[in-house]
């Protein structure tokens, strides 16, 4: 299983800011920020193939905590739980359950999940399987702990091309924290915070069907609050005690599916839809309660299945107008400022690196043909850096940042990269 490619010498130390880890969809703080990333002087050198796993099939983000790497794919008829050793990729425990799953016709090429990435919290997994369960497993030992499935609720227990709403984590809420997910069919839902340690309910805001988005935990207008893109509306839920706060309607239409993550800025809530182009909402805290201003919309742009980032203020994202198109906004006014010509692609996934004093941050985007762009973020005069090729094709999953590289997973592959030291 383990390819003969362990180039041990090779390694770069972890240097003294090296990246947090990586527990989650979109990182520490769901933005997609990768801090402290240890960038190499010269981004035109490939970087280095560490080590690669067959570890199956799946969409979820790679998670790193140390020296460990977890990874929820499937294999077969089940889904699995994969710790690896972030050195040599070397298994430490891997665990296997049975999840039958059909995908509906026109949804087989992207095969049976599972869609949503795991989160890792507090000593414990969490994953969320394409069918609709979520199950706690212990990180160090890899027991399960509990599972909650939505079809004991709803029929099915999932949306129509199967669960892909990656869990949430707020260690504020409830007295263990509280892991947050929008379960259900596309009919009804209930977006629900789990207690963290017991799987026991904490809150739920029944109602709308769940889409393909996922939840994130912030604080707007002095409130700290769960913004999700329902099958129906943005909304935002008193992370305490899951009453609906505010709503904005942007409702799933025939076949352009609500999948974006919400990408907060600045108090603004950025969301981009399939063939509904960008728009930015304000939620505002008023006497009575909350009111929901749409400060611009714009069809310059739109999101399908990717999420945005935001480096040096600006929001950078891609499109899948013009068969795929990288772009650059100002997400103050929906100016577009910079985009390529398009034929980019079906998806990519982006990360956003800060960048040095006085220097532009850099933005990397894996593309789903298995290519990796730097991005020069200057806003209008953004420029792509380089371009390497670091899988062989069928890279939707997003990468993870490891101290001086990368995890990268194509189909059934994930791969360690490094990039040379400076």
């Amino acid at each position: 299983m383990l390819a003969a490619l362990l180039l041990a010498p090779l390694f770069v130390a972890a240097p003294a800011d090296a990246p947090a880890d990586w527990p989650g969809w979109l990182g520490p703080d769901r933005d997609g920020r990768a801090a402290g990333f240890a960038q190499p002087a010269d981004w035109s050198t490939a970087p280095t193939e560490l080590w690669r796993v067959e570890v199956g099939t799946g969409y979820g983000s790679p998670l790193v905590a140390g020296e460990r790497v977890f990874l929820h794919a499937r294999q077969g008829g089940e889904e699995v739980l994969w710790k690896l050793d972030a050195a040599t990729g070397e298994t430490v425990w891997r665990q296997a359950w049975a999840v039958p799953f059909a995908a509906v016709a026109g949804g087989e090429r992207h095969g049976a999940g599972p869609k949503a990435s795991p989160l890792l919290a507090d000593g414990r997994v969490y994953t969320h399987g394409i069918t609709g369960t979520l199950r706690a497993w212990d990180a160090e030992s890899g027991e399960p702990l509990w599972s909650r499935d939505a079809a004991d609720r709803f029929a099915p227990g999932r949306p129509h091309w199967g669960a892909a709403g990656s869990p949430a984590f707020d260690p504020q809420t409830g007295p263990h924290g509280a892991v947050i997910v929008h379960l259900g069919s596309d009919e009804a839902g209930a977006l629900t915070a789990f207690d963290a340690r017991t799987g026991e309910t904490l809150w739920e805001l029944v109602g709308d069907g769940a889409s393909y988005s996922s939840p994130v935990v912030t604080e707007l207008d002095g409130v700290r609050q769960v913004v999700v893109w329902t099958h129906e509306a943005v909304l935002g839920v008193d992370a305490a005690t899951g009453a609906e706060l505010w709503r904005s309607p942007l409702p799933h239409l025939g076949g352009d599916q609500n999948m974006p993550t919400p990408t907060i800025h600045d108090g603004t809530v950025l969301v981009g839809a399939e063939n509904r182009g960008v728009r930015a909402l304000r939620p505002t805290k008023t006497g009575d309660g909350w009111s929901v201003k749409e400060l611009w919309r714009t069809d310059a742009a739109a999101l399908d299945m990717s999420t945005g980032v935001i480096s040096g203020g600006l929001l950078y994202g891609f499109s899948h107008l013009r068969s795929g198109q990288l772009f650059a906004m100002d997400p103050a006014t929906g100016k577009l400022l910079w985009s390529t010509r398009g034929r980019e692609g079906d998806n990519g996934t982006l990360l956003s690196l800060p960048g040095e004093t006085g220097e532009p941050g850099r933005v990397l985007v894996l593309k789903d043909d298995g290519t990796l762009l730097v991005l020069a973020a200057r806003g209008a005069e953004t420029e792509i850096l380089a371009t390497h090729r670091v899988a062989p094709g069928d890279a939707w999953a997003p990468a993870a940042p490891l101290p001086g590289g990368l995890l990268v997973k194509d189909l059934d592959t994930l791969r360690r990269l490094s990039f040379p030291a400076e």
